[in-house]
């Protein structure tokens, strides 16, 4: 975990690059949309620049968000696939991008440096809220959605695991039965892997906990295709991700709320949304929308599916009478 100095001066660094030679935006087509529940409502001459990090997930709620402020009737300048977390904070503070989706557990830990996580939704929501507003930034409210960290057991173990159900059940598995794959920034961050196994009583390292022999770092893709081949037990996966309903993958609960909340938040320069409070509207009926169920379907569309995320998004927006086809 970064401490709120090193945070800020890797923000720094950032935005001194982003500055230099400007942002580089993935593809930026949208399909052609029309009014629906979203009606035009932008005043005249109205613009916002969206931006996105350059995974999936966030790649598809950019082109919702992009999607839904052309249909009010704003100008919007997409920056789509901003490469990393740092450079897309460092773009929304230096004014490059007036909008993104964050998460609400990424901006209060990893942006402004704080300790610990919250796992209460609502609570970290307003925490992070309330910390960055001096920072000129707007958390608009989220939508139920919690793309947090988790471990999942392919399903067809379970019942050979004794019915595995919680992160506490592993502790009762015998010490060889608890292998595990992880991705190397959640081995190694102060809020990931190891202080996880602590709070459930299975020290790593501890030859009655879980020996280091039983990990395998691997790359994130990886982590999934290696818990379905049996590689290991327990997975670490992300909660949203569409490769835990076509691997056919169990999601442990965290039954002693130790992940905190990660709920994906529209987050608008201050200043941008007072002169454009109608942005508030649109994402008002767009984020209640985006449950954990909607977010798993679309992005397995489009990790498993192949298909395009701008595609995904409109279809969906279609479905739920947020816009018409142009």
């Amino acid at each position: 975990m970064r401490t709120p100095t090193t945070a800020a001066a890797a923000l720094l660094s950032s935005l001194a690059l982003l500055t230099g030679c400007g942002l580089q935006s993935a593809n930026t087509f949208v399909p052609d949309a029309g009014p629906a529940a979203i009606e035009p409502i932008a005043g005249e001459g109205a613009a916002v620049t969206v931006g996105t990090k350059n995974f999936t997930e966030a790649l598809i709620l950019g082109k919702i968000a992009v999607i839904a402020l052309q249909v009010a009737g704003f100008d919007v300048t997409d920056r789509s696939g901003i490469p990393g977390a740092a450079p897309a904070r460092a773009a929304m503070l230096g004014g490059e991008v007036e909008m993104q989706w964050e998460y609400t557990g990424t901006g209060w830990l990893n942006y402004l440096g704080m300790s610990e996580g919250i796992p209460d939704q609502q609570e970290q929501f307003e925490a992070v809220r309330d910390a960055d507003a001096a920072n000129g930034l707007t958390w608009l409210p989220p939508a139920p959605m919690n793309n947090t960290y988790a471990f999942a057991v392919r399903s067809e173990a379970v019942e050979d695991l004794g019915g595995v159900a919680t992160l506490s059940d592993v502790a009762g598995l015998p010490v060889e039965e608890r292998t595990f794959c992880v991705e190397s920034e959640f081995a190694t961050r102060s809020d990931g892997f190891e202080p996880m196994l602590e709070a459930y009583g299975i020290p790593l390292g501890d030859p009655q906990g879980v020996p280091r022999d039983n990990v395998r770092i691997l790359d994130t893709g990886a982590v999934y295709t290696a818990t379905d081949a049996a590689a290991c037990n327990f997975g670490e996966v992300f909660t949203t991700d569409g490769r835990i309903e076509s691997l056919d993958l169990t999601v442990l609960e965290d039954d002693r709320g130790y992940f905190p909340a990660y709920n994906a938040s529209p987050v608008v320069l201050t200043e941008v949304l007072e002169r454009n409070p109608e942005i508030a509207d649109v994402f008002a009926q767009v984020s209640p929308l985006l449950t954990d169920e909607v977010m798993i379907e679309l992005n397995r569309r489009v990790d498993v599916g192949g298909e395009q995320p701008e595609d995904v998004a409109l279809d969906w927006m279609v479905s739920e009478g947020l816009v018409t086809r142009g």
